[in-house]
């Protein structure tokens, strides 16, 4: 969320940042908004201050015998007793008017951060590693799956119904190595704590970190009002919601290894052969919490790390820097990894790494102090996959096929395979 300050003092570049993400202007709307609620608010302070006074003023009249003056400010008194109820009632509504408006307002993207309408304006920042070299033919990882016999759609459509996998025996032993050695290579390398944390939450926990109230059809919900998490983004940033941490002990680096559930309601069409777009599937996240100074330095830290998953299985990639268009709601940059898949002969994203600033943490009430400091700061927060665990089992299989249809498992997945080296048709 921003902060309507802020946004009182620099509303051309407010809406300049609006633009850039290719939406409506919206500072002379909340300045207005603001403006109406100061005027609710000083009219109640008002009120209040009166009345404090007025029954000063009972008493002095009191003292003098002026019985008439006395009852005349009894009767003031009242009648700002009863008008009270009302002013506060219109402070909490456009107070509340104002809370919703501003959080559907998207962050700030960074100075650096290219501007453009979609992916097609996302630039290039690195490329990575080489596309295999192959004799024989590529293939998509169903043909790959099903041919095996370890990946079967129709049974998960009789259980689930359209988009969800059912894995069995090799693959979904793959599936599981592929996220162990993700977070023992962040847990042992690259200094993040590995978290289990709930896969339900409040509404607070997405609105913390800007799930809601903007994108709640992208959401999944139980009968009791709780959320199916869509990230571990979701638990992990939150871990210090209404927190005050100690400057010294930053920055905090959380990662998980989690289910991620998502309804994929604006992808009706997109990628429906496959698991390549799931409402299941598991991701290692990866979150920290910064200071102001350190979070742009994180962010290329967080990418890195990402990126060293791909390094150690052999996968070619590139970095994109999305353009301004193109990045989630939260961020102010974001880096896109993606890996090459020969099956479709096209890269595809596998992991999103964002800075936000202080864009969560002002919703999520997360500050931190320093030694000598005698005020708070809000932390920064940055979030990314380390990565989609399902997403990198498709470029696993497409990348390593061989000739004959089967699978070379990566020499980094062999600890994790219990002595096998290549996954072959089932007998």
């Amino acid at each position: 969320m921003l902060d309507i300050k802020w946004i009182r003092e620099n509303a051309e570049a407010l809406d300049a940042a609006l633009a850039k993400r290719s939406a409506e202007p919206q500072a002379a709307h909340l300045i207005a908004l603001d403006e109406k609620r100061r005027s609710v608010v000083q009219s109640l302070q008002d009120m209040q201050s009166r009345r404090n006074a007025a029954s000063k003023e009972i008493g002095a009249a009191m003292a003098q015998k002026n019985m008439e003056l006395a009852e005349k400010l009894k009767a003031e008194v009242a009648h700002l007793k009863d008008a009270m109820p009302a002013a506060e009632d219109a402070e909490r509504q456009v107070s509340a008017e104002l809370a919703d408006a501003l959080s559907r307002i998207p962050n700030i993207p960074l100075d650096d951060v290219p501007v453009g309408k979609d992916e097609h304006d996302n630039v290039v920042k690195r490329v990575v590693g080489e596309k295999p070299g192959w004799n024989h033919a590529a293939k998509e990882h169903y043909e790959i799956g099903e041919a095996l016999g370890y990946m079967d759609f129709e049974r998960a459509a009789k259980l689930s119904g359209a988009r969800f996998t059912v894995l069995t025996g090799q693959l979904a032993k793959l599936e599981r190595a592929l996220g162990q050695f993700m977070l023992d290579l962040h847990t042992t390398e690259h200094g993040y704590t590995e978290v289990s944390s709930p896969l339900m939450v409040r509404d607070e926990a997405m609105y913390g970190t800007g799930q809601l109230p903007k994108f709640a059809e992208d959401l999944f919900k139980t009968t009791d009002g709780r959320w199916l998490i869509p990230t571990a983004e979701v638990t992990l940033t939150n871990l210090v919601s209404g927190e005050i941490l100690e400057q010294e002990k930053l920055p905090l680096r959380f990662t998980a290894l989690t289910p991620s559930f998502r309804s994929e309601a604006g992808s009706a069409g997109r990628d429906t052969r496959g698991m390549l777009r799931q409402h299941q599937f598991w991701k290692c996240e990866l979150v920290s919490i910064t200071d102001a100074e350190s979070s742009i330095a994180e962010h290329e830290r967080m990418t890195a790390c990402a990126e060293e998953v791909l390094k150690r299985l052999g996968l070619h990639f590139r970095t994109m820097t999305l353009c301004s268009g193109d990045m989630g709601f939260g961020a102010r940059k974001t880096y896109d990894i993606e890996v090459w898949l020969p099956g479709q002969n096209t890269y595809r994203e596998i992991s999103s790494c964002s800075v936000c600033g202080d864009f969560q943490a002002r919703r999520m009430n997360a500050r931190y102090r320093g030694k000598d400091d005698k005020g708070t700061t809000f932390v920064h927060t940055l979030n990314g996959s380390g990565v989609a665990v399902g997403r990198c089992l498709i470029a696993v299989m497409e990348n390593y096929l061989n000739e004959d249809g089967s699978i070379t498992i990566p020499d980094a997945l062999l600890p994790y395979m219990g002595g096998l080296k290549r996954i072959e048709k089932a007998a």
